[in-house]
């Protein structure tokens, strides 16, 4: 029991209602898969590096052949 609760409140302790600050329609993701959607904006991040310097390191060379 607990001694905060009014007189008629039932709902106390472990059989209290959570609350929650956002609807239930939203989809209850787990862990793994928001570390997932992480990892894969990472990589794809990481392959548009990848291809900004390939890209640049062709450009140099094309400059570079220009030159002689």
């Amino acid at each position: 029991m607990d001694p905060y609760a009014k007189p008629k409140e039932r709902k106390v302790g472990a059989h209290r209602p959570k609350i929650r600050h956002v609807s239930q329609s939203t989809e209850p993701r787990t862990r793994r898969e928001r570390q997932a959607e992480k990892e894969a904006i990472a990589a794809e991040r990481r392959a548009i590096k990848k291809a900004a310097r390939r890209h640049l390191k062709q450009k140099l060379f094309q400059e570079l052949e220009e030159n002689e």
